[in-house]
């Protein structure tokens, strides 16, 4: 994995599971209440997503999803006064995420197509859609993969809302985060294998960089989508 694919992994990975966790623990050693843990806690995936899209002058769908979510989750718990209801926030997230990524699946170009883009570089974007128009099984793999990814996301939801709703407010926290970690870790082994498969055989990169230099996409029957 290139530096700078490590990189959008990690960040997100950092801001928006490992920080809150630990800021939602330091307060409660601290003395504030689960409530206004929650909701302090969760201010920095939002507060990143606000930094980022400023930054970028582009408001992406997950920046809105987390700011949108910590929003009405925060009115409602302040309304209702119950903690778990910012807890289910974090079930909402993955399950919106799954949704969508899933509904990807009947557009021109799945998830994990557009999602290789943020990995590219130099003439990756050309290849991929050279692939992606000439290569069948590139995009036959393209879509198992955001397949996958949508159904780890629907599975990560589902856990947190029986976590939110069973367990106490102070395990769930640290819990879904491990949970979150160990699926994405997953998550990411499985499609390391599967483009290291992929590259093996048809020696091109899954996620659109070229695999050797000067190796032609093969030539199959039928263009893209």
């Amino acid at each position: 994995m290139t530096p700078h694919a490590r990189r959008a992994l990690l960040v997100p990975l950092t801001v928006t599971i490992a920080l809150p966790a630990a800021l939602y623990y330091i307060l409660r050693a601290q003395g504030t209440t689960q409530w206004q843990a929650l909701l302090i806690s969760g201010v920095i995936p939002a507060a990143h997503a606000v930094v980022t899209a400023v930054r970028r002058r582009h408001v992406a769908f997950f920046d809105l999803l987390v700011v949108a979510l910590l929003a009405v989750s925060a009115a409602t718990s302040l309304v209702s006064g119950d903690p778990r209801v910012l807890l289910l926030k974090d079930a909402a997230i993955p399950a919106v995420l799954g949704l969508w990524i899933g509904g990807t699946l009947f557009l021109s170009r799945p998830f994990a197509f557009h999602f290789g883009a943020h990995l590219r570089r130099g003439s990756g974007d050309a290849e991929a859609e050279r692939a992606w128009q000439e290569l069948p099984a590139y995009r036959q793999a393209l879509r198992g993969l955001t397949l996958l990814w949508a159904g780890v996301e629907l599975l990560d939801a589902a856990l947190s809302t029986v976590q939110a709703l069973v367990l106490p407010v102070d395990a769930v926290p640290v819990i879904g985060r491990i949970q979150s970690f160990a699926l994405l870790a997953l998550l990411v082994v499985i499609t390391v294998r599967r483009s290291r498969r992929f590259r093996a055989r048809h020696g091109i990169s899954l996620f659109g960089t070229a695999g050797r230099a000067g190796v032609p996409v093969p030539q199959e029957a039928g263009p893209g989508a």
